[in-house]
C-alpha cells in the first residue's frame, strides 16, 4: 500500500487518543460531581477535533476567541459554547449570537449584554468571575460582586446568573489550592444570601485545579472546571496523570538544508532578526539542518521538543529553524522529516498558522 503524501510542516492530531483522554478525565471528574467545559482554543477550535468532545458526551466547550465560537456553530457543533474571555463592549451582539454562556466581571458590559439579548430575543447565561489573587479578570471587591449579582438577578431579565467562577495560575502564578476554592465558596454564599437562592455553578478554574479532583481535596461545592491543557497534553504542572496520553499532537517538519558548518557565526556580531543580542558557543564544525518553519509559526524555538535523541534546537528566525544534528542517531539529508512534541504555546501558534497543515489520525 502506498504511503500518504504529506505537506510540511504539519501537525497531526490523533483523534483516538484525544477521545480516550477526554473519556478518562471526564470519568474521574464525574465521580467527584464535577462537570467539565472542554476548552478548545489550544488547537484553534478545529471542528473535526471539537466533534470528539461531543462524541464523549461533553455538554459544553469554550474558547476565548469569538471567531472560533462562530466557526464551531457554523460547523454544526451543538454543544453549549462558552466565551471564557470577558467580552469587549463592542462585541456584545456577537456574544449573544454565538455563545450560550460568558464569563463576566464588569457591570457596564452586563447591562449591554442584557440589552443585546433583549434585541435578539434570547436569555444569555453568565458566570461572574471572582479574583482570588491571580490579578487577571474578576471582581476583587466582594460588595461590588454582590451588587452586580443582585442587579443581574433582579433587573436583567435577559440574563441568567448561572454562578461564580475564578481563574488561577495564569497571570499571577497563584496556585489553585483547597483554600482558594473555599474562598470562592465563601463568595458564593455571600451572593446566595443576597439573591435568595442557590447558584447552579461554582467554576473552580482550569487545568491547574485538576490536581484537587485527582487527590480528593476539591471542596464539594466546586462543581465545574474549564479544562484545556490537561486534556490536550495529558499533563499539567504538579499533577501526575499517568492515565493520559501525552502525544496527541505531533509536529513534523522537513529538512531543507543539511550541511556541516561552523558552530560560531563568522564576522562582526550585532543583533539577530528580532533585535536580540545572542551568545554562541564555539563547538567546532557541526552537522546542521534547516527546517522550513520559524517563529512566525510556533513562537519560541526553545519550546520545540525533538522526539529523537541527539537533536538540539539552536535557534530560529521568522521562517527558518536551525538544528544541530551532529549527535543524532541517524544521518539527515534534505527531504528527511523530523518530529517534535508540543507544549501548549507551540500548539496554539501552530494550529493557528495558515502555513502549517493539519492532518487527523
Amino acid at each position: 500500500m502506498s504511503q500518504p503524501i504529506y505537506q510540511y510542516p504539519h501537525v497531526e492530531i490523533d483523534l483516538g487518543k484525544l477521545k480516550e483522554n477526554l473519556a478518562a478525565l471526564q470519568e474521574r471528574c464525574q465521580a467527584s460531581s464535577i462537570e467539565i467545559t472542554g476548552i478548545v482554543k489550544g488547537f484553534s477550535a478545529l471542528p473535526p477535533a471539537v466533534k470528539v468532545y461531543e462524541e464523549v458526551g461533553m455538554h459544553s466547550v469554550g474558547s476565548s476567541r469569538m471567531d472560533q465560537l462562530r466557526r464551531l456553530r457554523e460547523a454544526g457543533i451543538t454543544a453549549q459554547l462558552m466565551l471564557i474571555r470577558i467580552p469587549m463592549p463592542c462585541e456584545v451582539e456577537e456574544v449573544v449570537r454565538w455563545s450560550d454562556i460568558s464569563l463576566e466581571s464588569e457591570i457596564a458590559v452586563l447591562r449591554a449584554l442584557n440589552q443585546a439579548a433583549e434585541r435578539a430575543g434570547k436569555r444569555h447565561k453568565v458566570i461572574l468571575m471572582v479574583d482570588l489573587g491571580d490579578l487577571r479578570e474578576g471582581f476583587w471587591d466582594r460588595d461590588e460582586l454582590v451588587s452586580a449579582a443582585l442587579e443581574v438577578e433582579r433587573e436583567m431579565p435577559h440574563l441568567e446568573l448561572l454562578g461564580l467562577g475564578t481563574n488561577l495560575g495564569c497571570y499571577g502564578s497563584v496556585q489553585a489550592t483547597p483554600e482558594k476554592m473555599e474562598e470562592l465558596v465563601a463568595a458564593a454564599e455571600q451572593v446566595e444570601q443576597a439573591i435568595g437562592r442557590r447558584l447552579d455553578i461554582l467554576s473552580g478554574g482550569a487545568s491547574s485545579s485538576l490536581h484537587m479532583v485527582l487527590d480528593g481535596t476539591m471542596p464539594p461545592r466546586i462543581n465545574h472546571l474549564r479544562v484545556g491543557e490537561g486534556i490536550l497534553l495529558g499533563s499539567i504542572w504538579g499533577c501526575n496523570m499517568e492515565f493520559m496520553h501525552k502525544d496527541i499532537f505531533t509536529l513534523r517538519a522537513q529538512v531543507i538544508e543539511s550541511k556541516v558548518k561552523p558552530s560560531h557565526p563568522v564576522g562582526v556580531l550585532s543583533v539577530d532578526a528580532f533585535g536580540r543580542t545572542r551568545t554562541y558557543v564555539d563547538r567546532g564544525h557541526r552537522h546542521r539542518c534547516l527546517l522550513a518553519m520559524g517563529r512566525v509559526d510556533y513562537g519560541e524555538c526553545d519550546d520545540l521538543v525533538p522526539r529523537e535523541a541527539g537533536i538540539k534546537v539552536l535557534g530560529a528566525s521568522s521562517d527558518h529553524t536551525i538544528l544541530d544534528v551532529e549527535d543524532g542517531v541517524r544521518p539527515f539529508a534534505v527531504g528527511d522529516v523530523i518530529e517534535f512534541d508540543l507544549c501548549y504555546a507551540t500548539m496554539v501558534y501552530l494550529t493557528g498558522s495558515r502555513s502549517v497543515h493539519i492532518y487527523y489520525k
